[in-house]
């Protein structure tokens, strides 16, 4: 029997204050409105339009309140696939207030957001109509620790020595514990001291974060590519072998939900989507206005999300919009 509560895994520190105990409410709080989200993104953000037309996009999901999540979570309880797609699409901008919070800790923000993402749809999964509180305070849990997973295993990817890497973990839970006593965002100053060590320690620390994806950075005059576009990962399976697998189909269908509008059209013309002929990177380019490499680059990400959401989930009849029987 699968429980309602984070996994056990080898960061148990991450873990250690449980969802219902938060000491405040996210949906109580004010949502800024997206022309104010994007204002405040670092210039270095602004090159990649996906993250511009996703912001865009996710604001004709109208949030939820309380009544109408408690009505969604109960027909989510009785396998109603729609209410639990409405249920995840009126909570996408919680994702980005949370993910904003770790922008300057080394991750694109739009692979924020997509990690982000995947803590939302495990707390839709999870969310029971027995939980003393807003959803939107449950899936906090789940979403920080879903992009804080992802900040960890990129420093284990990068082989930092071992303490610096413990010391990471602390900094993240240090963090998370005083957000819930203080109900409010940590001063650089008291999360140095709760861990014992200096502000300027734990500066360091962030710079470490961010050079670990250094190769993730934008480059070029317009700077449309880095440098893993020139890198082939040759450890996992083909990511268009995603989309090669029919029977596969309707999980791809479903996930192309949670791209950007321009990664979904492309993927919708590169692979004969929704019956439609496949078009080559040249043709779907022109179409575009850009050129067939852009395109190329806005493919392999694209796949690369698809496949990191369905290696989320132990089971694919637990996809969003899969009804139960």
């Amino acid at each position: 029997m699968e429980s309602d509560e984070p996994e056990e895994h080898e960061d148990a520190s991450l873990l250690e204050v449980e969802p219902e105990v938060a000491a405040h409410d996210e949906a109580g709080e004010e949502v800024e409105g997206w022309a104010d989200v994007e204002a405040k993104l670092p210039a270095s953000e602004h090159f990649d339009d996906a993250i511009k037309l996703y912001l865009i996009e996710i604001r004709k999901h109208a949030l939820l309140d309380a009544v109408q999540e408690k009505e969604l979570a109960l027909k989510i309880s009785q396998g109603d696939g729609d209410a639990r797609k409405r249920m995840i699409l009126s909570n996408l901008r919680l994702v980005v207030k949370i993910a904003k919070r770790y922008r300057n800790r080394g991750m694109p923000l739009l692979d924020i957001i997509e990690e982000g993402n995947i803590g939302l749809i495990k707390a839709v999964e999870r969310f029971k109509l027995s939980k003393e509180c807003r959803f939107s305070t449950y899936a906090t849990w789940w979403i920080r620790q879903s992009i804080e997973r992802a900040l960890i295993n990129q420093v284990r990817t990068i082989r930092l020595p071992v303490h610096v890497s413990d010391e990471i973990n602390r900094m993240f839970r240090e963090n998370r514990v005083l957000e819930l006593k203080l109900n409010r965002e940590p001063t650089a100053k008291e999360v140095a001291d709760n861990l014992g060590i200096t502000v300027q320690r734990l500066r360091e620390l962030m710079v470490v974060l961010k050079k670990t994806f250094s190769i993730e950075q934008p480059m070029g005059e317009r700077g449309d590519f880095c440098l893993t576009d020139t890198i082939q990962d040759t450890s996992t399976v083909l990511p268009t072998e995603l989309l090669e697998n029919q029977n596969r189909y309707e999980l791809i269908s479903n996930l192309l939900e949670f791209l950007s509008e321009t990664e979904r059209k492309i993927l919708t013309l590169r692979f004969g989507l929704e019956d439609k002929a496949p078009q080559t990177l040249d043709t779907i380019g022109q179409g575009f206005g850009v050129t067939r490499e852009r395109i190329r680059q806005i493919e392999v990400k694209a796949l690369e999300k698809l496949r990191l959401m369905i290696a989320s989930f132990e089971d694919l009849e637990r996809l969003p919009g899969k009804t139960k029987e």
